[in-house]
C-alpha cells in the first residue's frame, strides 16, 4: 500500500493539531487526532487513563488503539507518546509520511506552560527537559520529514511542510 496519510509527530504543544487541520484543509485530506480517538475508544480522558492505568499502562493502550487505526488520505496528529508504541509507528510508517515537527527546548517550555493541566505522559519525577532528551531520538528515528518551527509562526511552519511533502511527491496546490 502507497504512503496515503501524513502523520506528525512531536513533543506536545508544537502544533501537530493545529498544523494538522490546516494541512488537511490545504490537502482536501481528512483530519485524525490520535488522542481523540483514545479518549473516544476508552471513554476516558487521556489524564483519567494515565492516572488508572500508570504512564506505561497508558503507552499500551495508545500502542492498541493507533495499531487499529484504518486511514486513508488523512492527515494523522499523533500525541507526543505514540514515538514509544513500536507497533503502532511500524504501521503509521508503511501508511504515511512521517513528519516531525521539531522546535527547541526554550521554546517549547514556553509554549506548554503547565505541563500538569496538559495530559503529558511524564514519568513521576521526570522533567520536561529529561522528557524532551529522551523523546528526540525517537521522533529523528521516524521521521521521513523533519519540519524546524523555531522563530516559525504557523504560516512559515505550513509553508516549510507542504514544500517537503512536495519532495515526497504528495500533490500540494500552489
Amino acid at each position: 500500500m502507497n504512503k496515503r496519510n501524513i502523520v506528525l509527530i512531536g513533543m506536545p504543544g508544537v502544533g501537530k493539531s493545529t498544523v494538522g487541520v490546516i494541512l488537511a484543509k490545504i490537502l482536501g485530506y481528512k483530519f485524525l487526532d490520535t488522542d481523540l480517538v483514545i479518549q473516544h475508544e476508552e471513554g476516558k480522558l487521556l489524564c483519567e487513563i494515565i492516572s488508572e492505568q500508570g504512564v506505561d499502562g497508558f503507552i499500551g493502550v495508545e500502542n492498541r488503539i493507533i495499531s487499529g487505526i484504518e486511514a486513508e488520505k488523512t492527515v494523522i496528529a499523533t500525541g507526543g507518546s505514540a514515538v514509544y508504541g513500536r507497533e503502532a509507528m511500524k504501521k503509521l510508517s508503511e501508511r504515511g509520511i512521517i513528519v516531525y515537527l521539531r522546535l527547541n527546548y526554550n521554546s517549547l517550555e514556553k509554549r506548554l506552560g503547565d505541563i500538569q493541566n496538559r495530559g503529558v505522559v511524564i514519568r513521576r519525577g521526570q522533567t520536561l527537559q529529561e522528557l524532551f532528551s529522551e523523546r528526540i531520538p525517537l521522533y529523528e528515528k521516524y521521521a521521513d520529514i523533519v519540519i524546524d518551527e523555531n522563530g516559525c509562526g504557523i504560516e512559515k511552519t505550513i509553508s516549510k511542510l507542504t514544500e517537503g511533502l512536495r519532495d515526497f511527491g504528495v500533490k500540494v496546490a500552489q
